[in-house]
């Protein structure tokens, strides 16, 4: 009885859960956050979009439902692949914050290698 009751007590602990174990993203789908990121970088919108997307990471589900909803309306002007893609991102955690992390990695500025210190410049 009581190995029937450790069973069920951890299959509910997960049950309710809120946190997922990392999940890995698809290649396709990295290549798209890279587009994203780097459009982002080249128009000097790093910082303002940033602070957008903190504030919308906890709706970012909403959004994605919203999206679906809208997808024939949106269809006129992207491609009927790219929404999808996009919704289907939006519906997980961590795209938000993997996306931060790239508008950041990619408006970091660069530094270039220095020269070891025993090296003399002449």
């Amino acid at each position: 009885m009581a190995e029937k009751w450790e069973k069920v007590r951890a299959e509910l602990s997960h049950a309710f859960s809120t946190k997922s174990g990392p999940e890995l993203f698809p290649t396709e789908d990295l290549a798209l956050l890279e587009r994203v990121a780097d459009a982002v970088v080249k128009r000097g919108m790093a910082a303002p979009a940033t602070v957008f997307l903190e504030s919308l990471g906890p709706m970012n589900f909403l959004g994605s439902q919203a999206l679906y909803f809208l997808t024939p309306i949106v269809e006129w002007a992207f491609q009927a692949k790219e929404v999808e893609q996009v919704a289907r991102l939006l519906e997980r955690r961590d795209t938000i914050s993997r996306l931060i992390a790239i508008i950041e990695t990619k408006s970091a500025p660069q530094v270039p290698p220095q020269a070891p210190q025993g090296a003399s410049a002449q």
